[in-house]
């Protein structure tokens, strides 16, 4: 499918955003996050360690691409105009400052309110006689025994240094040894122990040790007769990334496990150093690591915030945390003994977490016990281990059901868990497959077949989220269940491509990648700009976590120009610049990142007033369009299409607490609505929601408080 650009401005590298960039961007909202002192605390302390952990994956996985393309000599440059090499460049300080805004925001901030609240974090030299003794005792007993100190010398090569572990560098010398030059030494502090060790204490009173602080105290116990001259932590950062070669491979697991063992292991693409690390020690740690200068971060604080978490997971505090809420189960499935008769009735949506994803596992667990029940299809992608989830499958495979399971073994970080679990599924009789060679599979959905009284029906669940309770309770999600024909024909031919040898057949309903999603979305695209051209209403909403694709963005440039109003919704990287004059005129772009990760993806086409709305697992994403399994399905059901469009888009697009907008420049600035205008954080108010169903018998009975679709004011020239 071609967008037709006749009569359009040409769009040129000044008219996209560098993904890199823009992925930065994202994370410095998340940071933001951790610096609003509007947010309870221990939220703050949370999107703190995010953003570590989003930026160790973006190292892991994105600057290490970027870094092998420079080692290879490419030099091409991107949509946006930058080489490899360039961006690079382009991205360094943009850390640089993240990091340092980033452990201002710990030492000025965060420390002295968690202090004020009651959580301190103690230094071993300023610990009480009976604390310094309880001290030695957890050190002796759980810490010494798991400590190695490797020597550097001739004879003692620089160690392989894990991805992510935190180290000491420690400089010794004997004693009377004026001569002799100092040695050095690697002391890796333990992986399996937490990094955050507890006081005894009475009451509500919280002090920690950090593990490293420990060590760094009780190092001179593990260098005998030794004088330490010099210890500094430091932290490396490898990349991640698998390279598997499916076309030559006899067994894909055995081929993961065998990666998985060399991450560990991969080629190193950033150090981080405490400050007061001497360059001498500085450039020895990057020889050996083979860096270079500007892939060394001097962190001002802890080298691994991630395990920072902690402090958030082991404190109830009301008072700082987020006030708690309680999912609604929907009534079709609260007052209904049989979910299939409920969905027998009519379509039915879920919106996580406000809705409980106990709906899902139900459905599944109903679906294990039924003897009316024959077979039972499912794709897995992160499933965290759930041991209902795959309890259902496997105790649906012990009744003799007919039980498919397609995991996905390349999911990024899940890898490991999911092999274990594709292990435990065969062992349990389940037919667990891998998919297509050359993709990923990242399509949500379940095929129960069942032999109901009128003959055999097909109940599908499809979903924008993964089968995952626990990110089911963090993630905003969309799923539907239904047992429309259509839809069940079609979850019969994907699962069918996924486990057998055909071709694509073209889908009743289904619109699959990377057969036909990415041409289908240009037609749509196409049909907004006739209509506007025809003067007929013209609109596109599009709520996404990512928009990178070149083609998709200058089809909404020629959109915009001829006409077509259009709301993005993109919560992490956008490639497009929206506002500038000529080329991207009616295109708004906001982003929100508030206490759940916006994780859906609904895409709605005004049709000349006849609206179709589209949910799906993919983003508008090269990776999405062309190198996974993906599905997007339209909402057939009036009552569910209502809801998405009053609702969840009208609501999202209304929120003027937590959105940002995104400006012509690539900077995203906060809104700020008038005294005048209600304040409306979406996120909030969709719990409200919530609890008001909750509280009432029936969801008629609580009024829908939403508006009609409505796109933001245009903005000023």
């Amino acid at each position: 499918m071609v967008v037709k650009r006749s009569n359009m401005k040409p769009v040129g590298p000044a008219s996209f955003i560098n993904r890199e960039l823009s992925w930065l961007a994202f994370n410095r909202r998340v940071l933001a996050e951790a610096q609003d002192a509007s947010n309870p605390l221990l939220e703050r302390v949370k999107f703190f360690t995010i953003v570590s952990s989003n930026l160790d994956e973006y190292f892991e996985v994105r600057v290490a691409g970027i870094k092998q393309q420079m080692e290879s000599g490419v030099e091409e440059r991107g949509v946006d105009g930058l080489t490899p090499t360039e961006t690079f460049r382009a991205i360094v300080p943009v850390v640089r400052q993240m990091v340092r805004e980033q452990h201002d925001c710990w030492r000025q901030q965060l420390v002295p309110a968690l202090t004020q609240a009651g959580i301190r974090f103690v230094e071993p030299e300023a610990l009480s006689r009976e604390d310094c003794d309880w001290l030695d005792h957890y050190y002796h007993e759980h810490v010494r025994p798991v400590l190695t100190p490797l020597a550097i010398d001739p004879s003692h090569p620089f160690p392989q240094v894990y991805n992510k572990s935190l180290n000491f560098m420690v400089e010794v010398s004997l004693p009377r040894a004026d001569h002799q030059p100092p040695r050095l030494a690697i002391v890796q502090v333990p992986r399996v122990l937490p990094r955050l060790i507890r006081l005894p204490r009475s009451g509500k009173a919280q002090d920690y040790v950090r593990l490293g602080k420990l060590v760094g105290h009780s190092l001179g116990d593990l260098f005998p007769g030794m004088i330490i001259q010099g210890v500094w932590l430091f932290r490396v950062t490898r990349n991640s990334e698998l390279y598997l070669d499916e076309s030559d491979t006899d067994n894909l697991l055995t081929a993961v496990e065998e990666e998985l063992h060399r991450r560990r292991r991969g080629a190193a693409v950033r150090l981080e150093v405490e400050p007061g690390c001497p360059e001498t020690i500085r450039a020895h740690l990057l020889e050996n690591l083979a860096l270079q200068e500007n892939d060394l971060y001097e962190v001002d604080g802890p080298l691994n915030p991630g395990r920072l978490m902690a402090i958030y997971d082991g404190n109830p505090t009301p008072e700082l945390r987020d006030p708690p809420f309680l999912s609604r189960i929907p009534p079709a499935f609260k007052e209904a003994d049989d979910v299939f008769a409920a969905i027998r009735k009519r379509d039915l949506l879920l919106h996580h977490p406000y809705d409980s994803f106990e709906a899902v596992t139900a459905f599944l667990e109903q679906a294990a016990e039924d003897p009316k029940v024959l077979a039972i299809k499912q794709t897995l992608y992160r499933t965290g281990g759930d041991a209902r989830i795959l309890g259902a499958l496997m105790k649906a495979a012990h009744h003799g059901k007919q039980v498919t399971a397609v995991m996905e073994l390349k999911a990024r970080f899940d890898e490991a868990n999911n092999i274990e679990w594709a292990r435990r599924l065969e062992e349990a009789g389940v037919h667990v497959v891998y998919g297509l060679v050359g993709y990923k599979i990242h399509a949500k959905i379940t095929l129960v077949v069942r032999h109901d009284a009128d003959g055999i029906r097909r109940y599908v669940h499809l979903s924008t989220g993964n089968y995952n309770p626990v990110t089911a309770r963090l993630y905003t999600d969309l799923g539907l269940f239904t047992c429309h024909p259509d839809f069940g024909e079609d979850a019969t031919n994907l699962f069918n491509l996924l486990t057998g040898i055909c071709q694509f057949q073209e889908m009743r309903r289904f619109i699959v990648a990377p057969f036909e999603l990415h041409a289908r979305l240009l037609a749509l695209i196409q049909r907004e700009i006739e209509h506007a051209r025809q003067g007929l209403p013209a609109r596109i909403i599009a709520k996404m976590n990512s928009l990178v694709g070149q083609e998709i963005i200058e089809a909404l440039y020629t959109a915009s120009q001829a006409g077509v109003d259009i709301n993005l919704i993109v919560r992490g990287i956008c490639c497009l610049r929206p506002g500038l004059k000529g080329v991207s005129r009616n295109i708004r772009v906001r982003s929100i990142v508030d206490r759940f990760l916006e994780h859906s993806r609904v895409f709605y086409f005004e049709n000349a007033c006849q609206p179709e709305v589209f949910v799906s697992s993919a983003d508008w994403m090269p990776r999405n369009f062309f190198r996974r399994i993906e599905v997007m399905f339209p909402i057939l059901d009036g009552v569910v299409r209502e809801r998405i469009c009053r609702e969840i888009l009208a609501l999202t697009q209304a929120d003027n607490v937590k959105a940002r907008g995104l400006d012509p420049d690539g900077r995203y600035h906060r809104l700020k609505p008038s005294r005048a205008t209600p304040k409306i954080r979406s996120q909030f108010e969709f719990i409200k929601l919530a609890g008001e169903l909750n509280a009432a018998a029936s969801s008629s009975k609580v009024k829908r408080r939403y508006p009609q679709v409505k796109l933001a004011p245009r903005p000023k020239s």
